[in-house]
Formats: C-alpha cells, sequence, structure tokens
C-alpha cells in the first residue's frame, strides 16, 4: 500500500466529491482518508434480523422489513408538507414519512421495486410509521458488505440535512476499505502485538467498521483504545525526557539563610511528613541541571502555601527572584497577605500586583524588579503582561492550574534568558487517571495529610424540613463563640434568580437572627468591591457571626474561627464545588460542620454527589468520582480538553487500558529511547507522523 494513501483528501474518494467534502470538513473535521477510518461508531445495530409489519411492535426499536412502495402523497400540516409513502409487504402495510428533503426523494424513489427500509418505529392510531427510514434496493443490498451489526456514526443535524446520513457514510467507508484492500500498516511492535493477544491494525480496523460478532467488535476496540492511549502515553513521556534533556534549568545549589532563617524560627507549626516529603522533591528538581515542571497536588487546606514560600526562599537564596500567580484578585491579595505575615520581620520584600494597583505603584514596582530589590512578586494574569520585566525570576509558582490556559503559562517562560523552574499548585485534587494523562509530562507531589491538630470536618445532609433544628444547632454554635457561613448557589445563566434566592434566604436568616443579639454580612456578585471588603473584614474580625454569601467565598477566605458551613440548594453545586466550598471551614483547632441543605426532589446523580460528600473528606476520592459522573472535558475546564481529544478510549472507562499503555510506554522508552530496534520500526513511524504538526507548545505543560 502507498505510505501516503491515507493522506489522499477526501473529495477523491468515490462518492464524496466538493460540496459532501466542505460538509465533512465543517462538522466533522475529515479532512483526508486518514480522518475518516477514524471515524469510529458511536454504537451498534444488529441488522441480522428481518421483520414483517404483521409482528411490529410499538417498542420505538429500530427495525428493518423487505417490502414495496406502492403509493406516494404529500399531505399538508400546519408548518410545512410531509411526504407519505404508502410500504407494503405480504403480511400488512405501514407508512414511511419525510418531514424535509421531498423533492430529492420523490424523484429518487421507485415504486413497486423491493426495498430494505431500516429506521424507528412509531404507531399513531392503528397504523406504524418510520420517518426519515434508511432504504437500499434489496438489489443493491444483497450484493454490498455484509454487516451482521450496524455501526451508528457521529453526525449532526446539518450532515442529515446536506443528506450524509448513516448509510452514506457507511457507504464512504465501504468504498475506503475497497480503495485500500482492507490493509493498513501495523503501528506496533510484535512483541507488544504477541504479549498482549492484539489484533492486527488492519483486522481491527476492519472489525470495528463491520464487525461480524460481538467478540470481534470487542478485540478491535481493545486494541484501538490500547493504541491510541499508549501513544499519548509515549508523547507525554519523551516530552518529559526531552525536556530534562534539552532545557537547562538553573541550579540552585545553596541552601542559605533565608531557608534556614525561615525554618527555625518563623515557621508557625511544625511540617507534616507530607510536607516535608514534597520540599524534598522539589530541592531535588532545584538543585540539579533541568528546568524543575512540577505538579503540587493537596487538599484544601494542607498547607501547599508553606511549601510554596520555602522554594521562593531557595531561589531568593542563590541570588534569583520568584513570583506567585493567582488566578483572582482575591486570591492573589489574600496569597500576598499570608506570605507577608508568615515572613514577619525578615529582609524579604515582596509586592503584590493585581489589575487594580495604582499607576504610580507599578511604575515603582517595575523599577524594583528589574534591578532586582524586589524578591518576590504576588499577582494575577497582571504578572503575564510584556511590562513587567524580572531582572532574574528563577522560580515561577502558578496557583490552581486549570484556570490558566497554555499559552498564559508560556509567557512566565519568556520573563528569563533559561526559563524559570515551574511549580503549579492546584487544590482540586486531580483523579489518579486523569492525572496519568494530563500530566504525564509533569513530575507530580502530592500533599496528602493534614496539618496536626486539625479535626476532620462532620458533613451531614438535611432536607429542607429540617430547617428549624438547623438554625437551633447554628444558634448553639455562635453561643460557644463560633461563627458560620450559609452560601446560596451562583448559576450563571440567571442572575437575577440567584439574588432573589440569596435575598429571600437574607431575609429569613435576618427573621430568625435578630439584631442586635446577632450579626449578619452578605456578600454577594452585584456589590462594588469596596462594600465586599467591608463586609468581609468585618467578619474575619469577628464583628459579626454570619455571612450570607454566593459562591465568591469559594476561593480563599481564612477564617479560623468560622466552624460550620451550611450550603442551600446543594444538589445544585458540583462535587469539586462542594468539597472547596467545605474547606474554608475547618481552618481552627474547634470541630467543624458542613450542613448540605436541598429540597427533597432530587436526581440520582445529586444523591451521588450528596452521599460522597457525606462519605469522605478525601480530596482525591472526591474527584474520582467527579470524574465518573462529569467525564474528563467538563473537569479539567476548556484549556486542557485538547489533550483529552481521544477517538476511541474513554480515561475514565477504560483506565485499565491506560495503565497497561503508560507501563508498556514506559518498559519501551527505556529500552530503546529512540526507537532504533528493527521491531519498533512500526510504532516509531506511526510516532514519527503524530508528531510532524507539533511545535514548542509540547515543552510548555
Amino acid at each position: 500500500m502507498n505510505p501516503n494513501f491515507l493522506q489522499t483528501p477526501i473529495p477523491y474518494l468515490k462518492g464524496v466529491g466538493p460540496n459532501r467534502a466542505d460538509t465533512l470538513k465543517a462538522e466533522l473535521g475529515i479532512e483526508t482518508y486518514r480522518d475518516l477510518l477514524h471515524l469510529f461508531p458511536n454504537r451498534y445495530l444488529d441488522r441480522t434480523q428481518y421483520y414483517k409489519i404483521a409482528q411490529l411492535q410499538p417498542s420505538g426499536a429500530d427495525v428493518q422489513i423487505v417490502g414495496k412502495i406502492i403509493h406516494l402523497k404529500t399531505v399538508e400540516q400546519k408548518r410545512g408538507k410531509r411526504l407519505v409513502a404508502t410500504f407494503v409487504d405480504e403480511t400488512g402495510q405501514m407508512e414511511l414519512v419525510w418531514f424535509r428533503g421531498h423533492k430529492w426523494i420523490r424523484e429518487n424513489l421507485k415504486i413497486n421495486e423491493p426495498y430494505v427500509v431500516f429506521g424507528r418505529i412509531s404507531k399513531y392510531g392503528s397504523t406504524f410509521s418510520m420517518p426519515h427510514p434508511e432504504m437500499e434496493l434489496l438489489s443493491e443490498h444483497q450484493q454490498g458488505v455484509k454487516i451482521a451489526m450496524q455501526p451508528i456514526y457521529p453526525s449532526t443535524e446539518k450532515l442529515v440535512a446536506k443528506g450524509i446520513t448513516n448509510r452514506v457514510v457507511g457507504k464512504m467507508m465501504q468504498q475506503l476499505f475497497i480503495e485500500s484492500k482492507g490493509q493498513f500498516p501495523e503501528s506496533l511492535s510484535n512483541s507488544i502485538l504477541e504479549e498482549l493477544r492484539l489484533i492486527s491494525k488492519s483486522e481491527a480496523l476492519f472489525n470495528i467498521h463491520f464487525p461480524k460478532n460481538q467478540n470481534l467488535l470487542a478485540k478491535a476496540q481493545f486494541r484501538l483504545k490500547f493504541e491510541e492511549l499508549f501513544f499519548v502515553q509515549m508523547q507525554l513521556i519523551s516530552k518529559k525526557l526531552l525536556r530534562k534533556q534539552k532545557i537547562k534549568g538553573m541550579p540552585f545549589e545553596a541552601v542559605g539563610e533565608k531557608f534556614t532563617g525561615f525554618f527555625e524560627n518563623h515557621l508557625p507549626f511544625q511540617l507534616t511528613k507530607a510536607q516535608k516529603r514534597v520540599i524534598k522533591e522539589i530541592r531535588n528538581d532545584l538543585g540539579s541541571n533541568a528546568q524543575m515542571n512540577r505538579l503540587l497536588q493537596g487538599d484544601v487546606g494542607s498547607g501547599k502555601t508553606i511549601v510554596a514560600l520555602m522554594c521562593m526562599l531557595l531561589a531568593i537564596d542563590n541570588g534569583f527572584q520568584a513570583c506567585l500567580m493567582a488566578p483572582t484578585e482575591i486570591l492573589a491579595s489574600q496569597h500576598y497577605t499570608g506570605l507577608k505575615e508568615l515572613l514577619g520581620n525578615m529582609d524579604v520584600k515582596i509586592a503584590l500586583l493585581t489589575g487594580s494597583t495604582k499607576k504610580s505603584e507599578r511604575t515603582l514596582l517595575h523599577n524594583q524588579l528589574e534591578n532586582g530589590n524586589l524578591n518576590i512578586l504576588v499577582g494575577t494574569h497582571a504578572v503575564l503582561e510584556d511590562k513587567v520585566q524580572f531582572k532574574n525570576l528563577g522560580l515561577a509558582i502558578v496557583d490552581e492550574q486549570h484556570r490558566f490556559g497554555v499559552a498564559q503559562r508560556s509567557k512566565l517562560w519568556h520573563k528569563n534568558e533559561i526559563p524559570p523552574h515551574v511549580l503549579v499548585m492546584t487544590a482540586t485534587p486531580i483523579p489518579r487517571t486523569l492525572a496519568m494523562s494530563l500530566y504525564g509530562d509533569l513530575d507530580v507531589s502530592v500533599i496528602d495529610e493534614l496539618p496536626p491538630g486539625r479535626k476532620a470536618i462532620k458533613t451531614v445532609h438535611r432536607y429542607d424540613g429540617n430547617r428549624l433544628k438547623v438554625f437551633g444547632f447554628i444558634k448553639d454554635e455562635i453561643q460557644k463563640g463560633r461563627q458560620v457561613y450559609i452560601v446560596y448557589p451562583l448559576i450563571q445563566e440567571s442572575e437575577a434568580l440567584d439574588y432573589k434566592d440569596l435575598m429571600d434566604g437574607y431575609e429569613s436568616i435576618v427573621r430568625d437572627f435578630p439584631q442586635p443579639e446577632y450579626q449578619i454580612s452578605i456578600v454577594h456578585g452585584k456589590m462594588k468591591p469596596a462594600d465586599k471588603d467591608y463586609e468581609m473584614e468585618r467578619f474575619v474580625k469577628g464583628e459579626t457571626q454570619i455571612m450570607v454569601a454566593t459562591t465568591v467565598i469559594e476561593v480563599g477566605v481564612n477564617v479560623p474561627n468560622a466552624s460550620v458551613m451550611i450550603i442551600e440548594s446543594a444538589e445544585r453545586f458540583g462535587l469539586s464545588q462542594l468539597h472547596q466550598l467545605r474547606g474554608r471551614v475547618g481552618r481552627g483547632a474547634e470541630q467543624s460542620f458542613c450542613i448540605l441543605m436541598t429540597g427533597h426532589k432530587l436526581s440520582e446523580e445529586a444523591k451521588t454527589r450528596l452521599q460522597t460528600m457525606v462519605r469522605t473528606n478525601d480530596g482525591f476520592e472526591i474527584a474520582e468520582v467527579d470524574l465518573k459522573l462529569r467525564g474528563p472535558g467538563d473537569l479539567m475546564g476548556t484549556q486542557q480538553s485538547g489533550m483529552l481529544n481521544l477517538k476511541i478510549a474513554d480515561i475514565v472507562k477504560d483506565n485499565q487500558i491506560l495503565k497497561t499503555a503508560r507501563y508498556h510506554a514506559l518498559q519501551l522508552l527505556k529500552e530503546d529511547p529512540r526507537l532504533e530496534k528493527e521491531e519498533n520500526i512500526p510504532i516509531r513511524k506511526a510516532y514519527s507522523r503524530m508528531m510532524q504538526n507539533k511545535t514548542i507548545w509540547n515543552y510548555i505543560s
């Protein structure tokens, strides 16, 4: 087979042509034979059985019937017309119905010729009908490739409107297999094929599109899923190895007085074993000649900030500057305040840069950065602006990574001649399967224990009917001197509705908790920033006992005295959001509580979310459940979903295959890093073809 055969532009395939090619490109991104070959079916229909009209049941199932059209008519209806054909076999008659495309269908249908029709059955009165059936003349049907299980391909309204039905796509696929003689180059080595008992590439592709039975289909799916995940892992692992060889970092060899001074005199509490382990992993990276690219995962409240600060002090000890970037002003300000407090009277210059920093302050700040007088810069996206120039940036820390796009993170690289070391922190634990796929090219450190003295938060689910009891509990806690958050959901589509929810709730709380005995703060998105800060400040100082808020408090407010979190309409929140909100309490030594309030009508998914929250405080376990419920694309946000543009594998359902694929990719790159052995030539060819369109983005994680 000509090696470039699969690169042939799709208009050249018999039966496609320029118009269909344009639609296929616009709707499904299909431009070449290879793209079409990798358009895998969503599901399969068993087409081994032919029904008689007398056997039909109103089950809504897809069936196929052999018969003839004996009559055609157009029926006027309220909006437009419908075309109706009377279809008969020897046992009875039914209707075939079309609501669009009448002219083309009328011209092409043959009366009194035997057809095989296929589609979903509906029943109106005593008459069965089949809307928009797939049709094939019986003579053609008998000559076609015999497919026992019919594949159903991804489709869109536009494709169907342009006449590119599932049957048409199936015909294109048959044509492609005729032209290629069903022969496709192998992309895995014999040893992998034998060890895993995989069928060949050609067999797998034939049986994914034209499966004879369930068994062959399962073998084809396993083979193609393994291959896809294997090459994703090859890419990630090689990228990591290549970066370590090619991109030199700046070694931080000294552990100087800033680091040791802080450790001996300013540490507010003893480090946990997990924090010590993570600092050691990071120090090893920083001391080597390679540029560090590490993901630091830690649950809410696990003490990532201390780790980040100690790494920044290492940079300063070695004559470099450091920066910490956060996604929102609230979070950046909070990091800044927290770091300043931790540093106390140490001789370390730290500044904050956000969108609302005044121009005069900016000018001063820019000068201090460029002449090296400023050691640490904390900020938002403002840090990425071209005019922000460092004298020698050695370490860049990015908080809450999935809120920053790849392109933004790459700008940090250009803030120094030699790219700075990068530490990415996330408080949203990423399920291990997802981390393997998304961050296989990053080294991962996990802080998996909470600082000593922290008690696990008790979480309960209560229905609206228990509200009076819950209010009684709140009063008891306030009596003990504690503070309480009451959070209402914020659902973007309807600011007005959210606001009403919040205000209704606020009014009922004010009635139940009257002044002067109780003081209440309120914070929501419609307030001016200054008013928001004022209300937050009152709560932080303990002047108010209850904070009524929308989810603006999800990220970052730290009030050790707040020990109760009430989440209203908890069924309207996602799992990771519930977990983040719960993390706002439990920051002091007292027992903290999270109460999830809901109505009685709950979907199965909502019940699963609430049960998970009540059962566990482990962010990783919660992330696994969230991944199963929502899928990887949603979980990571849009910036990361490109990496998961998988054609057939699903990293949640196929995580066992993913582990196998990662193991084999690692083994292969250990034994033959350049893929030079003869038996690995197929892998090398397939891999280099995939890598042709890649650029420097590969290095940036």
